[in-house]
């Protein structure tokens, strides 16, 4: 799992004094929200990367079509008792093939951390409250699960005796 700093993350969002930029002109890392993305998808140029952060009542199925031209999508926790954001990582993942990073934004505490990266997350930025060091750990407490995941889809047996 990567973790984000806000103060160095290569991804930039476009903004002006009254919030999102409703026509973004195109640049490399750039991270729009989904009104963005819908206003210029059709002109953005093939070569740069480009992102969405998409609301977390958001059907991920509609944006199928633009998955090939997607490096990153941004889901929100806008709480962290709201786990719809899990289930759009995992149909990301499992259904759509999406081999972008996927990156949880919003109320993301350190607790979260193991199902995020089950349901198909790489990346996370973190609620500032929250310590590098105890995320860490925290993705290290289950090594193996006996239900299949994201990552490993089959599950995991204990070896039999011989």
């Amino acid at each position: 799992m990567k973790f984000i700093d806000t103060h160095h993350d290569q991804w930039h969002r476009v903004a002006g004094e009254d919030g999102p930029v409703s026509h973004p002109v195109a640049a490399d890392h750039t991270l729009l929200t989904l009104e963005q993305w819908h206003a210029v998808r059709d002109t953005w140029p093939a070569g740069l990367a480009v992102g969405v952060q998409l609301p977390n009542d958001f059907d991920v199925e509609d944006l199928a079509d633009d998955l090939p031209r997607l490096s990153l999508i941004a889901l929100n926790f806008p709480k962290w008792v709201d786990g719809r954001a899990y289930s759009q990582a995992r149909l990301l993942r499992v259904r759509l093939r999406f081999a972008g990073e996927i990156r949880a934004v919003g109320e993301v505490l350190v607790d979260m951390l193991p199902l995020l990266s089950r349901t198909g997350f790489d990346a996370a930025q973190l609620r500032p409250d929250q310590q590098l060091d105890a995320a860490e750990r925290a993705l290290a407490f289950f090594p193996a699960h006996y239900q299949g995941d994201v990552i490993d889809p089959k599950p995991v047996f204990a070896k039999e005796s011989a």
